[in-house]
């Protein structure tokens, strides 16, 4: 369960819940609970990877967030559970004012030699809206983590950008109550840093994948840095954690930062899960 401090305060708007837990039973990963509350569901459980994986989708059927709209999702495995969760579709965050924004807490608690992957579709912020998200990850010795986060900022197709706005975000990894990584991130709409070579450079696209849990050596760094294509539009980095690995991109494509993503998740999966990694059907190409 998540400590109430987490949930969202003050919600003016429709708030979203999800509550998904995972165990091992004779051999197989199941939902344990299964809870949800409009506009979130979630569809039954997949196993395209075998009875030890389990897939679970959540649906947003209300087609995106408006001021003072919330979602609060609570993940949890017990020990050897293996889990993947995605989103059916992008998440797209509408204009809103400042004194309202829309926002999206997530909580994840591992047990023991468990492994939960948080795959979300990309969010699209459009503007003037204003999205704080948060999502901490509990993990106990021995449990692994994985997750991306895809933002775009703008409808970039029609020639939109994120001239007003803001967008908020905190990532936190713990473990024994010591934390492993924290990353947080602001933009305002119209300001320097979507434009500075520091910021997203002009790009409407940023990404961050993350490993915790098991701590790749030298050699899987270094290959991870020769997977992104030279003549790909973007730019990518790889950074070693104190157990982990993060991989970042930005540049003008949300499928492209998903292709990235990708790679580095198929390349690193067989060696802290033991298996490869099967593309959830979801995901565009």
């Amino acid at each position: 369960m998540v400590p109430s401090s987490t949930s969202l305060p003050n919600q003016a708007g429709w708030l979203g819940i999800a509550r998904l837990s995972y165990a091992v039973e004779a051999g197989r990963c199941i939902p344990t609970q299964t809870y949800t509350r409009a506009p979130l569901r979630v569809q039954r459980p997949l196993y395209p990877e075998g009875e030890g994986l389990c897939h679970s989708v959540l649906v947003h059927t209300a087609g995106g967030l408006v001021g003072g709209d919330g979602l609060e999702v609570q993940l949890a495995a017990a020990p050897r559970a293996q889990v993947l969760i995605t989103t059916a579709a992008a998440s797209k965050v509408y204009g809103s004012g400042p004194e309202s924004p829309s926002s999206q807490t997530v909580e994840i608690t591992l047990a023991p030699s468990s492994c939960l992957e948080w795959m979300p579709q990309e969010t699209i912020v459009f503007n003037q809206a204003h999205y704080r998200q948060q999502l901490r990850v509990n993990l106990a010795p021995g449990a692994i983590w994985v997750g991306w986060e895809i933002t775009r900022f703008g409808r970039s197709a029609r020639g939109e950008t994120f001239e007003r706005g803001e967008w908020r975000s905190q990532l936190e990894v713990w473990q024994d109550d010591r934390p492993l990584w924290c990353d947080r991130q602001q933009l305002g709409g119209g300001s320097a840093p979507l434009h500075s070579p520091n910021g997203l450079a002009g790009h409407p696209v940023v990404g961050s994948f993350a490993l915790l849990g098991y701590s790749p050596d030298t050699s899987h760094i270094e290959a991870l840095r020769q997977l992104w294509p030279s003549d790909q539009p973007g730019d990518t980095g790889v950074t070693r954690l104190q157990t982990g690995v993060l991989c970042r991109y930005r540049g003008p494509s949300s499928q492209a930062a998903r292709r990235w993503f990708l790679m580095a998740w198929q390349y690193l999966r067989p060696h802290y899960l033991g298996r490869p990694g099967a593309a959830s059907r979801l995901w565009p190409r």
